[in-house]
């Protein structure tokens, strides 16, 4: 007698959501570096730096933005958790923005707010990523 059996497995995020959700950390992390190196050494290059992370950094939580929300639409059981991690997701990306919006003025202008912003945006991008990481999809192979 042939004995079957059903097994659950449980896949991760789809390879390119993940590659994006996790490219996000880094660069917002490199926009906090900067602005915290500019606030010691008031050398302008460092506010040109976390510029350009923060923009490389709205880039990659977009896209990831987008592949959240076919996620969030495929999503069955689990939509609660889905949802709060598509709602952290879009509030860092909307404080990203808004930080991109403060580092266009000038350096000067642009810093304690600016070193307040990258450190709430660098919070927001790590915990989501560590509940998108935490999302499993269940299913039978």
């Amino acid at each position: 007698m042939t004995a079957t059996t059903h097994r659950n497995y449980r896949n991760a995020l789809h390879p390119l959501h993940a590659v994006l959700l996790a490219g996000t950390i880094p660069l917002f992390l490199g926009a906090l570096l900067s602005d915290y190196a500019y606030s010691s050494t008031y050398n302008i290059q460092w506010t040109l730096f976390a510029s350009w992370l923060i923009a490389g950094g709205l880039v990659f939580a977009g896209l990831a933005l987008l592949c959240a929300i076919i996620g969030l639409f495929r999503a069955d059981r689990r939509r609660g958790r889905y949802l709060a991690y598509f709602v952290l997701l879009l509030v860092a990306w909307g404080a990203g923005f808004f930080n991109a919006l403060v580092h266009a003025r000038d350096a000067w202008g642009s810093m304690p707010t600016g070193l307040i912003l990258s450190i709430v945006v660098t919070v927001l991008a790590c915990a989501a990523t560590w509940i998108g990481f935490s999302l499993r999809a269940g299913g039978k192979a």
